[in-house]
């Protein structure tokens, strides 16, 4: 099973961009992040032509995620972050697929720091830290990929002293980060490409993308019932470099089938 995160940075926008992509790379599982649509605007009868069903919930300008699936039909289970009833931000959504429990996150970007966006973001993952660790609990095989808004290390960021300031490499977003792998989560790519850098996003601006001047801000985090089914990783980078493109590319893993219960 090939299961993929990709913030499409307007679905509507880039609808194009993704159905190319899905028709090359055939993911069997993805989660799209940045929908930028309401929900009665997401393009599921284009996605359904394309052989994906899925589930999403939509936010009009900003925001929004989804689960497209190709074999049977997502089930959703949870359609927001439990922790904040007044939280109206569009960001999370949870559905099982062929046997593996799915999270697609757009985790809050934090900018600018210190302020309120920051501390929400904060306040965010830890909420998100929360659940993720009743997933552990639950014992299941959890894949939790999306956008999270965080280079978890300073090879993750290009050279530059550019973005010291910005909220994706702080030491607290870097922490937050650093306590789900303390909960047992994988962090996927890294343990296929374990050196190195491996970016994942591309800002529009000062010729970051010519330049090579990444960062890796999507991630696939697994759970132990998960992570021993890896077989490979990768960014699929040439996807940042097509005409109208989002700023970020594709990342995907290979999962291999279920071990026999005794």
């Amino acid at each position: 099973m090939r299961i993929a995160t990709f913030n499409v940075n307007n679905v509507a926008k880039r609808l194009g961009n993704l159905l190319e992509w899905l028709a090359d790379a055939a993911p069997d599982v993805v989660c799209l992040q940045e929908l930028k649509v309401a929900d009665g605007d997401f393009p599921a009868a284009a996605l359904a032509g394309a052989g994906y069903r899925g589930v999403w919930r939509g936010q009009r300008s900003w925001n929004g995620v989804a689960i497209l699936s190709r074999g049977g039909a997502p089930v959703p289970t949870r359609d927001e972050l439990p922790g904040d009833p007044g939280d109206g931000q569009a960001r999370y959504v949870e559905a099982a697929v062929e046997g593996v429990l799915v999270g697609c996150l757009y985790a809050p970007n934090g900018n600018p720091q210190p302020g309120p966006k920051f501390d929400y973001k904060l306040a965010w993952h830890a909420r998100f830290e929360a659940h993720a660790a009743e997933l552990v609990a639950a014992g299941v095989p959890v894949v939790l990929a999306g956008d999270y808004n965080i280079a978890p290390e300073p090879r993750d960021v290009y050279p530059t002293r550019s973005y010291d300031g910005n909220a994706l490499v702080q030491p607290e977003s870097r922490a937050a980060f650093a306590r789900l792998l303390a909960q047992g989560w994988a962090d996927a790519l890294r343990a296929v490409q374990p050196e190195g850098a491996a970016y994942t996003f591309w800002d529009y601006r000062r010729k970051r993308w010519e330049r090579n001047g990444g960062m890796r801000l999507d991630h696939l985090m697994l759970s132990r019932e998960l992570a021993g089914r890896l077989k490979g990783a990768g960014v699929d980078r040439e996807v940042r470099g097509r005409e109208n493109a989002s700023d970020h590319a594709p990342v995907w893993i290979e999962i291999g089938p279920a071990g026999r219960r005794r």
